[in-house]
């Protein structure tokens, strides 16, 4: 008995001595977290404790400044209380994000479609090169949301498919030439043959000639005529294509072969597999050919020869973005002007439009 009592007195006095050692700031938050726990216990007169959000929220407040070891003034556990600041701390960023919005900010739609845009010109590019593209235009998105963009809208990741067949044919058509016939009726009814040929990669056209009578030796020289020409212009080309028509002979060929141009037959009656020298003749007999009367070869030659310069330097053409196969300088204003002048071509069939001069 007597040891016991000793025993509690020896606690009491060394409560008393590390009580004084404590700062007076700890004194008052915990006087804070007993005067706190008393007015809870007062509003709670029977059964189990209960404490409000508002409670849990000011006693795990007064937890984090508080040592560890002094917590023994809080009637809940150490866990209880790290758990409620834990539930206290996930309250505040579900708020954060509530008021700022799910996920990152979202990207313009001209940005997407930049991105989109990007990636169907360029096929072989993967998202960081499309990355470090947008980059060079000052433009700063993470490869992630590049491949997010590009996936929403059908682009997969590299390898993606190989190019289409359009593709495929704008890469070659630059080294690809097209020759074809047609024939036009003049005002007598005789019929006229024109040879023509066209470059797919500009579409620019060569009227190589004008014929009532296409033999092998017409059709060879001026097969002879186009390969100087380009050769004085320094183009070359690694394959022509013709129809299986009769007319053109072996010579023909063999000019062309000369240089180093494969001749390329099309299937037989197949005018799809010649489409651009087909499509060409739709557009001189549309525009031109349907709305005069051709009076003989001189004539035709000379018409030929006016509606092809129009053609070549001024006519838009849907293949070339809206460009002509051969831009003169005159086509442009610098700077843009909405006064201009009409130039007439063929008597007035074609109108041309040219900047007034300043």
């Amino acid at each position: 008995m007597a040891f016991s009592l000793l025993y509690l007195g020896m606690c009491r006095l060394l409560g008393l001595v590390t009580s004084c050692w404590r700062s007076d700031s700890d004194k008052d938050i915990e006087i804070m977290v007993l005067r706190h726990q008393v007015r809870v216990l007062e509003r709670q007169v029977h059964g189990r404790v209960r404490y409000r959000p508002a409670d849990r929220a000011i006693l795990a407040g007064l937890s984090r400044l508080l040592p560890r070891e002094r917590w023994r003034c809080f009637l809940v556990t150490p866990d209880t209380l790290l758990r409620w600041h834990r539930e206290l701390a996930r309250r505040k960023w579900r708020r954060w994000r509530a008021q700022r919005g799910p996920g990152r900010p979202s990207m313009s739609g001209e940005l997407v479609e930049l991105i989109v845009r990007l990636g169907r010109e360029n096929r072989r590019w993967g998202y960081v090169r499309i990355q470090g593209e947008l980059r060079k235009l000052g433009i700063r998105v993470s490869a992630t949301s590049i491949r997010r963009v590009l996936r929403r809208h059908g682009l997969g990741p590299v390898p993606r498919k190989g190019p289409t067949w359009s593709e495929f044919l704008r890469a070659q058509a630059s080294s690809v030439l097209a020759t074809d016939f047609f024939t036009v009726d003049t005002i007598s009814l005789k019929q006229l043959y024109v040879l023509f040929v066209i470059e797919l990669g500009t579409r620019e056209v060569h009227i190589l000639g004008v014929t009532d009578h296409p033999t092998a030796a017409f059709v060879t020289q001026v097969a002879r005529n186009l390969v100087g020409d380009l050769l004085d212009r320094g183009r070359s080309f690694t394959f022509l294509i013709r129809d299986r028509d009769t007319k053109f002979t072996d010579g023909f060929d063999e000019v062309f072969r000369s240089e180093g141009i494969r001749v390329i037959k099309t299937p037989v009656r197949s005018p799809r597999a010649n489409a651009y020298a087909e499509r060409w003749v739709r557009t001189v007999r549309t525009e031109c050919l349907d709305w005069i009367l051709v009076l003989g070869r001189r004539h035709l030659t000379g018409i030929l020869r006016e509606y092809v310069g129009h053609y070549n330097q001024h006519r838009p053409h849907r293949g070339l973005d809206l460009g002509v196969p051969m831009p003169s300088g005159c086509t442009v204003a610098t700077p843009l002007s909405l006064h201009v002048d009409r130039r007439d071509v063929m008597g007035g069939l074609i109108h041309e439009y040219l900047p007034q001069a300043a």
